[in-house]
């Protein structure tokens, strides 16, 4: 499947290493990577586009003293590569001086021991031929759903591989081969029962390491054409202030947020309404928040990060107090604190509560929220993270009496992301894995509606 080998890799990155010693390098640091991919598109029952990848990358990044430079490259050839390190050296040299500059300390480095197998690696066989009848059997299954189903933005099958090997002048040697696979659907349904004939789009997809994890097609095609069908005859509602249950994948969405509001990016630049956040109590109580890397075949999981700082789990969030940021090596520096191994962003987070119970569905969260919107989809990222101000146009279902009345759409949610975490009533166990992220539906106490 792949070109190079582990072996080949190593070589490679000690050449880089030795060539950077030679021109005067203080450390130096080198990233190979190499993947390769297919994704079929079809589109009304009709082969779209095939888009066939194969890609290699090489990365240097030297200091120079507390001077850095980076330079990369797609060729493995010795000159190639040797021109590459030159001109890191060369940015190195002539870069003004960063007290917060360096690879991480030796001791924060993982060890061969901490380097275990989280099987994240399941490559996929798969011809263009077998991943267009996929794609085929996922469209039409939306499509015969109903005649109201009247077009689509088309169907996609993928599939990724890759490996990769990172390696630096204090002794950091790991890599491993990872994989991502994905079905997916757009249908559009017209409005049958209205003259003017609104249209209404809504998608589903799923992706997984394991291409076997994967749901059938025809249950992806079909829950995607349900949740069309759903949106059809949505109106506006009036400007009101109610809950807001946000469904899982958005609910993943205010993870998202949560997690670069502590980055150290934005603490030590102070771009973040969580500064000097730490032993604050941010989320109500029945709320914890981890940063798990050691769960197998999950997206995020690693035994150390971009740097190769060793990575543990970790609770960001206990009871509501946040107990830890997301830092790198620089920008623990710049905070005079110590790396938390995120360098790269978080692992695989989760939010989880003591209130959740094993029967709270989404159609019980619902009944727990009685009135207020079901939040579906959003548009637009209106979130400024000095301030924690967040809006957003959006749409979902009017929920009344424990029940869905009717479609809502052309409004907007407004509120304050500190208002909106500390405001967290329940969390649903429709959990739901989107990227690195994993939550179920998430009910806010109130939050503000733009409507008409």
């Amino acid at each position: 499947m792949f070109q190079y080998d582990r072996n080949k890799f190593s070589e490679l990155a000690e050449t880089a290493l030795a060539m950077a010693k030679r021109l005067g390098a203080s450390d130096c640091s080198v990233d190979l990577a190499e993947s390769t991919g297919l994704t079929v598109n079809v589109r009304m029952r009709k082969m779209e586009t095939v888009e066939q990848t194969r890609d290699k990358s090489l990365g240097v990044t030297v200091y120079v003293g507390q001077r850095k430079g980076h330079a990369s490259t797609g060729d493995f050839a010795t000159a190639a590569i040797a021109q590459t390190v030159q001109a890191a050296f060369d940015i190195a040299r002539y870069t003004g001086e960063d007290d917060a500059a360096g690879l991480p300390e030796f001791a924060h480095l993982a060890q061969a021991d901490d380097v275990v197998d989280l099987d994240l690696f399941h490559p996929w066989a798969l011809s263009v031929d077998r991943a267009k009848k996929l794609a085929l059997r996922c469209e039409a299954a939306a499509l015969d759903l109903d005649r109201a189903i009247q077009n689509s933005d088309g169907a996609s099958v993928s599939t990724a591989s890759g490996h990769f090997l990172s390696t630096n002048s204090r002794g950091f040697s790991g890599g491993y081969a990872h994989s991502r696979h994905s079905l997916g659907v757009a249908p559009i349904a017209k409005d049958m029962a209205n003259a003017e004939g609104g249209m209404q789009r809504d998608a589903w997809y799923l992706s997984r390491r394991c291409a076997e994890d994967l749901a059938t097609p025809e249950s992806v095609g079909l829950y995607a054409a349900k949740r069309t069908l759903a949106r059809l005859g949505a109106r506006p509602i009036p400007t009101q202030r109610v809950p807001v249950l946000f469904e899982s994948p958005l609910a993943c969405g205010l993870l998202g947020n949560f997690a670069q509001a502590i980055s150290g990016g934005a603490l030590y630049r102070q771009a973040s309404f969580l500064v000097n956040s730490l032993g604050t109590q941010v989320f109500p109580k029945h709320i914890s928040i981890e940063d798990d890397p050691t769960r197998p075949r999950e997206f995020g999981s690693s035994c150390f990060d971009d740097e190769g700082v060793k990575t543990q789990r970790r609770l960001l969030v206990r009871k509501g107090v946040v107990e830890g940021y997301l830092l790198s090596s620089y920008t623990a520096r710049k905070l005079g604190m110590q790396t938390t191994g995120n360098a790269g962003g978080s692992h695989a987070m989760r939010v989880t509560s003591t209130k959740t119970h094993a029967e709270d569905s989404l159609d019980a969260m619902i009944r727990k929220m009685h009135r207020g919107l079901l939040l579906t989809d959003v548009l637009g990222n209106d979130i400024n993270y000095v301030t924690g101000d967040y809006s957003r146009g959006a749409s979902g279902y009017w929920v009344d009496h424990g029940e869905i009345q009717f479609p809502v759409e052309e409004i907007t949610i407004a509120g304050n992301l500190r208002d909106m975490f500390a405001g967290m009533v329940a969390v649903g166990a429709d959990e739901l894995q989107r990227g690195t992220k994993r939550s179920g539906s998430i009910l806010i106490d109130r939050m503000q509606i733009g409507g008409k």
